[in-house]
């Protein structure tokens, strides 16, 4: 299979905001318990983070972290997180059947973030609680003191404001398994008047409204442009939630679903458009999508109700579902002028690209790889690069171009990288790639993934999908030739010599 990219410094899409290599922790399972914080485990710092954990999610280089949810955070006093941790109170989570202590809240994660090297994405609880209490919050987390909820953070020990500058209005409030779950019109008028509150607060902050929970639910569309109708000069940005799974085992229609994502993108931008010119707005909201992944490996997994971070969704990913993460991300990136924010769902043992034995070890899933890859090389601006390439049809789609491409170009650092999927099952690809305008470029290193099987998966001591390097590409008066595996995973970088 012979494909082509041509590539040139005009082909800008957008400056890429480097909060679209965010992820996520939810009080879930156990992506805090056992997972990020486990004071008895052997590599526990002084403050029972697992230091393990803390250095692969600096390899991953993720620069925010969306937290305490999710389905969560609609049930959630963020109080009970506060404080003496003698003194905390044990709930009853509704949202997932368990028993939260409390041991871990607001300034662990704070603590935790700081030597994450990342930034918070904190969320308010709009479900059973309201703009009064979302605004106490923003007191507690942000201002200096001589104030209630600031004087409060500071008995507790943390004289200086955390500075959160990013909010999650709530969390998937149209969807009937939320706590407090709303319609579009009652989600709007609260949002609004939380938004409007925290910013009075603290109006340095930015604020991200809940759109539908899936593109699949009655109301999307509707639900977006009702609720942003409302709270549209409050807010900041609307989020978007999607997972993909291989539940019929058709790989070739699950690596088309970028397709549906595409549609997905496109429908979400015209309804904030359309809402802005229905105003005579000269403001633009932008996209956060603060939850994405391949998520089907652990659905309807057995778990002990009322028990404390039992294990829940705990997929263990395969080399296919690294190439749909990969042609997930080259997608978020063809929007970088528009999605500012992305969060992989999530980012410790529960559907996540960090696995952890508790008490134990850790190891890299398959999906950690292209996202490390992406966060580390896929900064600065995002270029549209032009693609010739066979296409396929499948169960599900059609003329699914067998090539998923983006590159990204730093002009201060003199560097280029082109990101690839060769989607053939079968058929390595003989990639041709044009630099119009990018005189002195030469290929700097050439990392893959392949050669593994569909199903091939990692594990404890047992991880063979990973990347390698390979020849760098032959170079022919300012063009370049690389060969593609099937089935793969590329990353070639680019330097100005």
């Amino acid at each position: 299979m012979k494909a082509k990219i041509t590539l040139s410094k005009e082909f800008k899409i957008g400056q890429i905001d480097e909060r679209i290599y965010g992820s996520f922790i939810e009080h879930l399972g156990r992506a805090v318990y056992g997972g990020i914080y486990e004071p008895d485990h052997p590599l526990a710092d002084e403050d029972g983070f697992r230091t393990d954990v803390i250095e692969l999610v600096k390899e991953l280089n993720v620069p925010v972290v969306r937290y305490p949810g999710g389905n969560f955070v609609s049930g959630y006093n963020w109080e009970d997180g506060v404080g003496p941790v003698e003194k905390r109170p044990a709930r009853l989570d509704l949202a997932w059947g368990t028993t939260e202590p409390n041991c871990f809240g607001t300034n662990e994660f704070m603590k935790w973030c700081k030597k994450a090297d990342t930034q918070c994405m904190m969320a308010v609880n709009l479900g059973t609680r309201g703009a009064e209490e979302a605004r106490n919050l923003v007191e507690y987390t942000n201002h200096k003191g001589g104030s209630a909820w600031s004087d409060m953070r500071i008995s507790h020990g943390y004289k200086d404001p955390w500075g959160v500058k990013l909010w999650c209005l709530g969390n998937e409030m149209d969807g009937r398994w939320q706590m407090g779950a709303k319609t579009a019109t009652e989600y709007g008028r609260v949002a609004y008047e939380a938004s409007k509150l925290m910013k009075w607060t603290d109006d340095s902050i930015e604020t991200v409204l809940c759109g539908s929970s899936s593109r699949n639910s009655k109301t999307f569309g509707e639900w977006e442009a009702t609720s942003l109708d409302i709270a549209y000069d409050s807010i900041d940005y609307v989020s978007l939630h999607q997972y993909y799974g291989n539940q019929k085992n058709d790989t070739e229609s699950f690596l088309a679903q970028t397709l549906e994502l595409e549609e997905f993108i496109h429908t979400v931008l015209c309804v904030c458009d359309y809402i802005k010119a229905k105003k005579r707005s000269k403001k633009t909201i932008n996209l956060s999508f603060d939850e994405w992944n391949v998520w089907y490996h652990s659905n309807n997994a057995p778990y002990e109700k009322w028990s404390l971070a039992s294990a829940r969704l705990e997929d263990i990913y395969n080399f296919e579902d690294a190439l749909v993460v990969s042609s997930m991300m080259i997608t978020l990136l063809r929007h970088c002028d528009r999605i500012k924010i992305a969060c992989l769902a999530q980012l410790v043992n529960v559907i996540a690209p960090i696995f952890t034995q508790t008490g134990g070890g850790i190891f890299k899933q398959t999906i950690y790889y292209p996202f490390e890859h992406m966060s580390n090389y896929g900064r600065g601006e995002a270029l549209n690069p032009i693609i010739s390439c066979p296409k396929y049809d499948c169960k599900e789609f059609t003329d699914v171009p067998y090539l998923e491409a983006i590159s990204t170009f730093d002009e201060e650092k003199e560097e280029m990288t082109v990101f690839c999927v060769n989607k053939s099952l079968d058929d390595e690809a003989v990639l041709d790639i044009s630099l119009l305008d990018l005189d002195g470029y030469r290929p700097l290193e050439f990392i893959s993934m392949d050669g593994c099987g569909a199903k091939e998966e990692n594990y404890f001591n047992a991880s063979s999908v990973k990347p390698h390097t390979n020849e760098l590409p032959t170079a022919d008066n300012g063009n370049f030739t690389a060969l593609l595996k099937p089935f793969s995973w590329n990353v070639i970088r680019f330097k100005k010599i």
